[in-house]
């Protein structure tokens, strides 16, 4: 069994970077000497805070309660995000690490924040609504109490704000520096630079290869901090994606549609005076909350349009589920009534006032040139690479489900985690 477990989420990263990754020095090692799964089925929608608490559970988000990545807010363009341990409705595998004795850390690995609970070494995601009084007060609020001053401070000059790559430098060195200092059991780690360069640039581009070196050198770094604080031998490695992307043609707002059917009604400067039906953005889905979900005239009115829109082809739907489809299709649910999926190409946006075709808004990554939240089964899939003590080498397996992730940790840390809808993957395991 391994005494310790080092996992790297490099968000948005797919199997086909494989192919260049095998290039660079960190992942030909681990491509080399460890087994790997080619691509793993995500969850629905493909959106980073959902999957990663799936990661942490290896449940559903009918189980966690983590169904978006934003809280639903009605006229709000700018909602509170998930990010908080407790809004997670299940046993994390830190809960279960704790309970152990296990020492656990995590560097802005998102729904962590106000975790020290659990989180014995916590570097919270930071939101930008949370960077209001500055980085500092902002770490210190979320949970970085314990290491301010031995490890986040001491870093604080690689960040700009929330910009990267400075972001995820910033949260490797902490990372890399917490394993040398302090040896945790349980280390989580989430570099977004692969996501950000393809929503900013597209699928496939230059930029992703130049965020991929980037990652490979931070891959470098925790592996040289498990050498340095003398756990290497004794340490499992794990890179592991979240989701893949598909690329988009324009960002398409269906609740303009609704306001023009009077499910929305606005004053004269566009405030939202009353809503009866609301399309909640998830990027290439969406999530449909009625006023009063009980009123099955309004029910089977909403019903009916969505179902006229996605005939049409226009309106940037091409799938209407009903929540009871889409919780025993994908075990999605929460307080909405329906959801809608993408065209593939249009992205679908909160606005509810015209123009109802929109340009593309590289600060928010539903709007960028390629963006995710779509059905799982779609586009590119992520990987899953693994190497070190706790697991066989030379194992290749063609496809795997992200829900059997967290198990498969819990199992080399000696853990269980008992509400999870996964299992261990034995095959990759000594």
């Amino acid at each position: 069994m391994a005494n310790y477990l080092i996992v790297m989420s490099v968000d948005a990263m797919v199997f086909e970077d494989l192919e260049y990754c095998a290039a660079l020095p960190h992942f030909q090692k681990l491509l080399a000497e460890g087994s790997r799964i080619n691509r793993v089925r995500s969850i629905y929608p493909t959106l980073t805070h959902p999957i990663h608490v799936t990661v942490m559970t290896g449940c559903y988000p009918d189980k966690t309660g983590i169904y978006n990545n934003e809280k639903f807010e009605i006229g709000n363009l700018e909602p509170e995000w998930y990010n908080s341990l407790s809004d997670v409705k299940v046993e994390t595998i830190f809960e279960a690490a704790k309970k152990a004795g296990l020492s656990t850390a995590a560097s802005r690995w998102p729904v962590t924040a106000n975790g020290n609970e659990y989180i014995d070494y916590l570097v919270p995601e930071i939101m930008d609504a949370d960077l209001e009084n500055g980085l500092e007060e902002a770490y210190q609020k979320l949970g970085s109490g314990p290491i301010m001053e031995e490890i986040i401070r001491p870093n604080l000059h690689l960040l700009d704000g929330n910009k990267r790559p400075g972001y995820d430098e910033f949260e490797i060195a902490c990372a890399a520096d917490i394993i040398k200092k302090h040896r945790p059991n349980l280390m989580f780690t989430h570099p977004g630079m692969v996501d950000s360069a393809r929503h900013s640039t597209g699928l496939f581009t230059p930029k992703v290869k130049e965020a991929l070196d980037l990652v490979d050198r931070w891959l470098g770094m925790l592996i040289d901090a498990a050498k340095e604080a003398g756990i290497y031998e004794d340490t499992s490695f794990v890179v592991l994606s979240d989701h893949g992307h598909l690329e988009i043609k324009r960002v398409i707002c269906p609740n303009v549609v609704f306001a023009d059917r009077g499910l929305i009604k606005t004053d004269e400067k566009g405030k939202i005076l009353s809503w009866d039906a609301y399309i909640k953005s998830a990027a290439l889905s969406g999530q449909v909350f009625l006023r009063d979900p009980e009123d099955k005239a309004l029910k089977e009115r909403v019903y009916t349009l969505l179902q006229e829109m996605c005939q049409e082809g226009i309106y940037g739907i091409s799938r209407v589920f009903t929540k009871e489809e889409a919780e025993k299709a994908y075990h999605l649910s929460g307080p909405f009534s329906f959801v809608v999926e993408s065209d593939g190409f249009s992205s679908l946006g909160d606005e509810w006032t015209r123009p109802m075709v929109r340009p593309f808004d590289l600060t928010d990554y539903k709007y960028g040139h390629s963006t995710h939240g779509h059905l799982p089964e779609k586009g590119p899939q992520p990987p899953f690479l693994c190497m070190g003590k706790g697991f066989r080498s030379g194992v290749v397996l063609e496809e795997g489900e992200i829900v059997d992730e967290g198990p498969t940790f819990a199992k080399i840390l000696g853990l269980s985690l008992p509400e999870a809808d996964g299992q261990a993957i034995e095959e990759l395991l000594k």
